[in-house]
């Protein structure tokens, strides 16, 4: 394991504990708020423990966070069979309601995890209040990023090898990443680097998948936010999001796939000032 694998800087005010969730081991990890708001689901990017949202997280005002190791990455056991996006959906509704939050949530779904996010205000229209969908698209039917991109993505290698993480980064993820390399040697501190084949299983579910002929379905106000230097998921993706969905604004920033941990102090108050919108 990797020098950045073992020391991974803990994400300030966060309580991390292993849940049991029908034989499903999960890493949750819990930044407890004060605010009468609803609680902040994250579903993180492919193959990305929690502690790689930490600069957005710790840059959110008092908003209670929930996050968690998808099966199979960081901490989290991989399962003994593949899944799709709408298992785990339902999976973290159970999750969710573990942890006693039975009523409305909000969810925010990260490039892969912004898939999710969308399967699961689609599975559970009522739970979920709003909804944030940061540099993702509508999965299948979608404006493909550049092949050679696409074919670095393919393997989880980056997330193993610093130093291959430093010769691609730019390249993936554009924007900030491209132009300032040591937000890569800051990002390669933060990797729980996994093992086995839990990032496979990722790939498997989303493959095949889409969310663009029910998108007109999604009920909750929701914010897409993308950066127009995104060389995995064009700036086009957001824009046909934001058309299809009812409810949608569209927020555009400079920057690349990873603008909300690359630019964290400046995304975040959109995110706490959409989250607190109507709130009384």
């Amino acid at each position: 394991m990797s020098e950045a694998a073992t020391h991974v800087p803990p994400i300030t005010g966060m309580e991390i504990h292993m849940h049991d969730l029908n034989g499903q081991m999960l890493r949750v990890g819990i930044r407890r708020g004060s605010r009468s708001l609803p609680p902040l689901l994250i579903f993180n990017g492919i193959g990305a423990n929690l502690e790689l949202a930490k600069p957005f997280i710790e840059a959110l005002e008092d908003v209670e966070v929930v996050i968690f190791d998808i099966p199979g990455v960081g901490k989290s056991h991989a399962p003994m069979l593949p899944y799709r996006f709408s298992t785990l959906a339902l999976m973290a509704d159970k999750l969710m309601r573990r942890l006693g939050y039975d009523r409305e949530v909000d969810v925010l779904g990260l490039s892969w995890g912004g898939g999710l996010a969308q399967e699961f205000a689609y599975l559970h229209p009522r739970r979920c209040r709003r909804l944030i969908l940061a540099a993702t698209s509508p999965g299948a039917i979608m404006v493909p990023g550049k092949l050679t991109v696409i074919s670095q993505l393919v393997s989880p290698r980056r997330y193993s090898d610093p130093d291959y993480l430093q010769t691609i980064g730019g390249h993936i993820y554009g924007g900030e990443y491209r132009r300032n390399p040591s937000l890569l040697r800051e990002h390669a501190r933060h990797i729980n680097s996994q093992r086995g084949y839990g990032y496979f299983y990722q790939l498997l579910a989303g493959w095949g998948w889409t969310s663009f002929l029910w998108l007109g379905l999604l009920p909750p106000p929701t914010l897409v936010m993308h950066g127009n230097d995104d060389p995995l998921v064009p700036l086009i993706n957001a824009k046909i999001l934001a058309a299809r969905i009812p409810k949608a604004r569209l927020y555009v920033i400079d920057d690349g796939h990873l603008f909300i941990v690359a630019r964290a102090q400046e995304v975040a108050p959109v995110v706490d000032r959409f989250l607190s919108e109507n709130s009384q």
